[in-house]
């Protein structure tokens, strides 16, 4: 497979794709998930934080992402929650209030796990500011081995959920073709003063502040892998100066599901994400990976 760009593009897709068309694949449910976009201000405008996935990971192996995961159905649990209530939020994220309040949780939980920062406080107005201690490791860890629950996380250390200190950013659903869909809710949020990221995920090999715009030039020269929905989403930042602007811009944005459509067009596939054209794909033979045609956009798969 030849690419111009870091745009992920699993070998085995064609061949599930044309398996869909003929209906010989049966899609996956997609597990519900939540990511995000962790920003803090930098010279000359904000930087966002990512991690790239180790190689080795069945999904989206070496593609840069943001901390983020499935949902832990004890998401649903009674938290203490402080922002937004659940309803307003199943409004927003076009679910219901214990929906909504899982991704959220999700959300919260998975960049505490990944990135080991908290959007928590003692008061709805408040922010953890150290999550570093050895205690805090322990917790954390439980949390990744679901031996202890989120809420469990928070009544044990008195803490509240701060679901105001989020914002929806972005909805994408993994394509019908691949083996592991995900229905994933993109949110952005600053990162609390006096906490600071790290690697806590064993999932990462590498993880970096970088100014939107910085990252989508190292994609656009094929230096940095990435899958649509993120560099969409780092795309979509640039726009804004400040991390308060993403923050206060967050409550207009679309959330319609973004979902990759493929189709035959005699052996040609051609694949393609709506209202992105960027990321359009015409595999022109059969069984032909090599070759891969530009999309409308111009731009190489």
């Amino acid at each position: 497979m030849s690419t111009s760009n870091g745009q992920w593009y699993p070998p085995e897709w064609p061949d599930r794709i044309r398996a869909l068309t003929r209906g010989e694949l049966r899609p996956v449910a997609p597990r519900r998930a939540a990511t995000v976009l962790l920003l803090r201000a930098r010279e000359g405008g904000l930087a966002v934080h990512m991690l790239r996935r180790r190689a080795s990971m069945a999904f989206a192996g070496g593609a840069y992402a943001y901390p983020g995961g499935s949902v832990d159905p004890r998401d649903e649990r009674d938290v203490p929650w402080a922002g937004p209530a659940r309803e307003e939020w199943a409004r927003r994220l076009g679910t219901d209030a214990a929906g909504a309040q899982a991704i959220v949780c999700a959300a919260v939980r998975e960049t505490f796990e990944e990135a080991g920062v908290l959007l928590a406080g003692p008061t709805p107005d408040t922010v953890v500011a150290d999550t570093t201690g050895d205690d805090w490791e322990a917790d954390r860890a439980a949390l990744v081995t679901r031996e202890l629950s989120f809420a469990e996380l928070l009544e044990r250390r008195g803490l509240v959920l701060r679901s105001d200190l989020l914002g929806a950013w972005a909805h994408w659903i993994t394509p019908e073709f691949e083996p592991r869909r995900y229905d994933t809710w993109f949110f952005v949020a600053a990162l609390p003063e006096g906490q600071r990221t790290r690697n806590a995920s064993t999932e990462a090999d590498r993880t970096v502040w970088t100014a939107p715009a910085e990252a989508a030039a190292g994609y656009d020269r094929g230096e940095l892998m990435m899958m649509p929905p993120t560099i969409s989403t780092l795309r979509s930042l640039s726009p804004y100066g400040t991390v308060d602007e993403v923050l206060a811009a967050s409550g207009d944005r679309d959330l319609t599901p973004v979902l990759a459509r493929a189709r035959l067009v005699g052996e040609e596939i051609v694949l393609s994400w709506p209202g992105h054209d960027e990321f359009t794909k015409h595999v022109a033979a059969k069984h032909d990976t090599e070759h891969i045609a530009p999309g409308p956009s111009g731009a190489d798969a």
